[in-house]
């Protein structure tokens, strides 16, 4: 079953307190159905460390298990982008202390399993090693995410970063899943100086991907939405060229633009099988696609525009990195001011408000592009 609409209910008054060993929170119940309720605070067992939320948002992955696309069990506090700071920490962990600002990525891996051991840390299955589990995806998908006053950190002597004092929420926030996932997407690309970098949709993670092919020397960045404050923002985070599919023979415009070869690299940030066929007759022979884009159907390589097979296509996928020495490196793009995702910020709210939000963002209204949630 899937949705495209979903009913919010609120079962708090609003700018009412918790009472005692209760929290705010989102809760997933069923789909089409989103809750702001209360739930119990967790607490902290052995290597565990609970975490109290000053910023989180909403991305477009809680909007797919709103519609059933993503399935998850009834219950689950959704959210997975956060910055906090510590309350409980619970034996076992060392090095960190209650009251310590801290994030990690929305990707949480153990760190010593298969995956991780393999350089592979979105895949991780845990330390059990159980090869049926979902990958290193857990907050808000496996367990309690971080659209509560509350949550617990997975893994944290692997997973917990301290955040500079000089750095605000919102300077560090989106690098928790879209700046990692969308420079990811570049990064996995293999992007080199002097490329022609093709972006098809340009919201949050297309934006992040932009951001990425900067940072990796492309010479030539286009970015592709129909959205004009998307394409303004594309602008800001490093496009050169931005194209508006409604207006504009997009595939004939990039051929132009590239002398007839075609983009080195497209990354497809939407996931829809129009997206990802204009990557395939985008880009030259040898070139590569970087899927980053969540695909909730069918899949399908018309042989046409894939050469038949014979092409030398490179076609990748990325799920967001994880672990604290990722977290770090990001976060010096950000103190050194070589990354700013700021610019996507366009709307903030109060967790009373976050089915507010919920409902803005899912219906793209008021030219959203990131929605804040502030507890404070």
């Amino acid at each position: 079953m899937t949705v495209s609409t979903t009913i919010f209910s609120s079962l708090i008054k609003k700018g009412e307190r918790a009472p005692e060993g209760l929290m705010k929170a989102a809760v997933f119940r069923g789909v089409g159905r989103l809750n702001l309720e209360y739930k119990p605070i967790p607490k902290a067992g052995p290597n565990e460390v609970v975490i109290r939320t000053t910023s989180t948002t909403i991305c477009g992955t809680d909007i797919h298990i709103l519609h059933g696309e993503h399935p998850v069990n009834e219950g689950r506090v959704l959210g997975h982008e956060h910055v906090g700071i510590v309350h409980e920490v619970g034996e076992g962990i060392e090095g960190i202390s209650v009251g310590d600002r801290v994030m990690c990525g929305s990707c949480t891996p153990c760190g010593i399993c298969y995956y991780c051991q393999k350089g592979l840390s979105s895949q991780c299955i845990g330390p059990e090693g159980n090869y049926k589990n979902p990958g290193g995806w857990r907050l808000g998908n496996t367990i309690d995410g971080t659209h509560a006053e509350y949550f617990k950190m997975p893994f944290p002597n692997y997973n917990l970063t301290i955040i500079p004092d000089e750095l605000t929420d919102e300077e560090v926030l989106l690098i928790s899943d879209i700046g990692s996932t969308g420079i990811a997407a570049a990064e996995k690309a293999n992007i080199q100086i002097g490329d022609t970098v093709v972006v098809f949709a340009c919201g949050p993670v297309g934006l992040c991907a932009i951001a990425g092919a900067r940072l990796k020397g492309a010479g030539l960045i286009i970015g592709v939405d129909s959205n004009p404050i998307r394409l303004k923002i594309a602008k800001e985070m490093g496009a050169d060229i931005v194209l508006n599919y409604q207006t504009t023979d997009v595939i004939d415009e990039i051929y132009k633009l590239t002398k007839g070869r075609g983009a080195d690299v497209a990354i497809e940030a939407l996931g829809s099988q129009q997206t990802f066929e204009n990557c395939l007759k985008a880009i030259r022979r040898g070139g590569t696609i970087s899927s980053v884009g969540i695909y909730s159907g069918h899949l399908h390589i018309p042989i046409e525009t894939f050469a038949a097979g014979m092409g030398d296509h490179h076609i990748v996928t990325t799920l967001c990195p994880g672990g604290r020495e990722r977290m770090l490196q990001l976060i010096q793009l950000v103190k050194n001011h070589r990354l700013s995702l700021t610019s996507m910020i366009t709307h903030r709210f109060h967790i009373d408000d976050i089915l507010e939000a919920y409902d803005i963002f899912e219906q793209q209204k008021d030219g959203v592009i990131k929605v804040i949630i502030n507890f404070d």
